[in-house]
């Protein structure tokens, strides 16, 4: 058991890089899971944590004790104010977790993907993550101007759903759609079809664009389908968490009939 009582620590200090830095995370492949529902879905999954953060105050709540009977790796104790200078929920669970960052899976070139264009809001990177995995997406594929999948903001959004879906990071998206054996659907409004007349491919890499700019023109030149979301007059475009969700869902509907 150590109890940590410095900012100065080498194992605080280490905490804090990951939470606050992107190249930290690429360098080391690792990160912090911020919460205890993270921790949990990352038990469950069948994985175990490097090193355990718990504020001293929480020490005795019956789920921390749960949790950390659960894992089996080094615990560091911390005041409430030092643990407060890692956490960015409002209300503390208590624990965090240091984790290795799972290696991904080489991409998958056939099947449902989910390719995601220069998404760089880690709200909707995260959502979209959740949303992929309840739609029963095989593989989810980021490309370099994403936001992080692995760091705190995507981590919360994404609800645990990083521990169980197969994500790449860092792809070249234009590369792997000349690759793909199968068909590649794209949210673009110039001479798309309506998303609910659309007929979507068994192997299917669906690609969503980012807030600003939509799909790139790089990438669009290798759409083979492109479809819109229909919406009542007045309406320029919606969130694209939510045109995830309303095109992945259509997709699952169409795959269930």
């Amino acid at each position: 058991m150590e109890i940590i009582t410095s900012t100065q620590n080498a194992g605080f200090k280490q905490a804090f890089k990951l939470l606050q830095n992107r190249r930290e995370r690429i360098k080391t492949k690792q990160t912090v899971l911020d919460g205890s529902h993270l921790l949990a879905a990352w038990l469950d999954a069948g994985r175990q944590p490097v090193r355990l953060f718990v504020g001293e105050d929480s020490v005795y709540r019956d789920e921390i004790q749960s949790l950390l009977a659960r894992s089996q790796c080094p615990i560091s104790y911390l005041s409430p104010a030092l643990y407060a200078q890692l956490s960015e929920l409002t209300s503390a669970s208590g624990v965090l977790a240091l984790i290795d960052i799972p290696e991904p899976n080489p991409p998958k070139h056939s099947g449902l993907v989910l390719l995601l264009d220069g998404v760089q809001d880690p709200g909707n990177v995260g959502a979209i993550l959740r949303t992929a995995q309840a739609a029963g997406v095989e593989q989810v594929l980021l490309s370099v101007d994403c936001a992080d999948v692995w760091s705190p903001k995507v981590l919360r959004a994404g609800m645990g759903a990083q521990m169980v879906m197969p994500i790449v990071e860092r792809v070249d998206l234009v590369a792997f759609a000349d690759q793909f054996e199968g068909e590649v659907a794209a949210t673009i409004l110039d001479g798309a079809v309506d998303l609910y007349a659309a007929q979507f491919a068994a192997s299917l890499a669906l690609v969503m664009g980012s807030e600003g700019a939509g799909v790139s023109a790089a990438l669009a030149a290798k759409a083979s389908l492109r479809i819109k979301i229909p919406m009542t007059e007045g309406i320029e475009s919606l969130n694209v968490g939510h045109a995830a969700a309303i095109c992945l869902y259509e997709i699952k509907r169409q795959r269930m009939m």
